[in-house]
């Protein structure tokens, strides 16, 4: 039993492609299991998870030390960079880091960006609209929130496919647990390249200031308090790549969903109102990140185990949106569902602070799709999932469209 309720089983294709009945055996026989092969405790139930999210500790980023007990010694860059992410922080230092982050990235700056999302969007569609035919990741899902985020930064719209690049390499340290000696090298190069880019990004900025969460980062102040030059890298990394990863796969995974409940695409295109709730619904059913860890703060109780302080725990946010207990009917996609408080961007101090961008690059591409590509159909081919455990999204997405 226990090999066969390990996260391990990622690793295996098939449940990839469809991780949902893993997470209902998790669930119904040990929503809090020690997971042998993960060395780490796997939450699955919506309210563990929300006290995971909440109360455990996101401070887990490795020393140089333990890298080097891993044999891993040579991924100490990236684990300088991490440690100055808020990802990785508890209060007070996450507040402190979050107050001025916040500061550069408003809900209003945000809704600002609507107009630009829309032309970006509509102008990737006019390219494909000849050919009858697009790959929704492609042609789609990788490039927007590529272009939109290089906008929201103020860098070189033109850097966008080396951006996504990077990304998509750096992406690997958050949603992996797999170790993989060859990818640590390319992350490590990608790191290193990220870092030089927002650098001299940094010294343009200084030369000739222009809009951006660059320079906002960097002028941003609270009672005196500014981020030191390496916070501001480290922090445009992440909200880089939090900002295309998750993205990517909100469009990609959503629009494979519509496809595969025609009926529920046919309710979307008959009112397009309904976009923002079909987000929100498409976001917990498969939702983008699935996965997070965190550390126990001390020894505690938690679904009657008890976990020891700094041991590892693994919140199944994919788990906790299908948890019948808090979702009616947690396996069936409904557009319209009513109280619809799931955890894909997670919850409490560390929600997600992209996630009004996020939401706004999902209802602009949803409602162009819908609007503008009448009779969409999957292509025939198998489907393939990208490797990346804990960032669920798919590699390619062939649909065609028209009479």
């Amino acid at each position: 039993m226990e090999r066969s309720l390990s996260l391990f089983q990622l690793l295996d294709p098939e449940v990839l492609a469809n991780p949902y009945p893993l997470y209902h055996r998790l669930r119904s026989h040990d929503p809090v299991h020690w997971d042998p092969f993960l060395h780490a405790w796997v939450v699955t139930r919506y309210a563990d998870v929300v006290t995971v999210l909440h109360r455990f500790s996101a401070d887990r980023t490795p020393t140089p030390e333990q890298l080097a007990a891993m044999g891993l010694a040579k991924l100490t860059p990236v684990a300088q960079v991490m440690v100055r992410q808020m990802l990785f922080m508890d209060a007070p230092a996450h507040t402190r880091l979050r107050l001025l982050a916040a500061h550069a990235f408003t809900p209003r700056r945000v809704a600002v960006l609507r107009e630009s999302i829309e032309e970006v969007t509509n102008s990737l569609i006019d390219t494909v609209i000849p050919k009858g035919r697009l790959d929704v990741i492609a042609d789609l899902a990788n490039p927007l929130p590529a272009i939109v985020t290089a906008k929201m930064l103020g860098v070189p719209t033109s850097d966008h496919e080396q951006l996504k690049a990077w990304s998509a390499d750096f992406a690997e340290i958050l949603g992996n647990f797999q170790h993989n000696p060859e990818g640590a090298d390319r992350v490590l190069r990608s790191t290193e390249d990220l870092t030089k880019y927002f650098r001299s990004a940094i010294r343009e900025q200084e030369r000739r200031p222009r809009p951006g969460l660059i320079h906002s980062l960097m002028t941003s102040e609270v009672d005196s308090d500014r981020l030191s030059e390496d916070e501001v890298v480290a922090n445009c990394i992440i909200t880089m790549v939090g900002g295309q990863e998750t993205t990517t796969n909100l469009i990609g995974n959503g629009v494979l969903t519509l496809l595969r409940h025609p009926s529920e695409l046919k309710r979307l295109r008959d009112d397009l109102s309904l976009i923002p709730s079909a987000v929100e619904e498409l976001l917990r059913y498969e939702s983008p990140s699935q996965h997070t860890a965190r550390l126990a703060p001390d020894d505690v109780e938690l679904g009657g185990k008890r976990i020891s302080k700094r041991q590892a725990v693994i919140a199944v946010m994919g788990a906790a949106n299908r948890d019948p207990e808090r979702f009616s009917d947690a396996d069936r996609l409904d557009i319209t569902r009513p109280d619809n408080r799931h955890l894909a961007f997670g919850w409490a101090a560390h929600f997600c602070f992209g996630a009004p961008l996020a939401r706004i690059e999902g209802q602009v591409a949803f409602e162009t799709l819908v609007r503008r590509l009448p009779e969409l159909r999957l292509e025939p081919g198998p489907l393939v999932w990208r490797s990346n455990l804990g960032l669920r999204g798919l590699t390619a997405l062939p649909v065609a469209f028209g009479e």
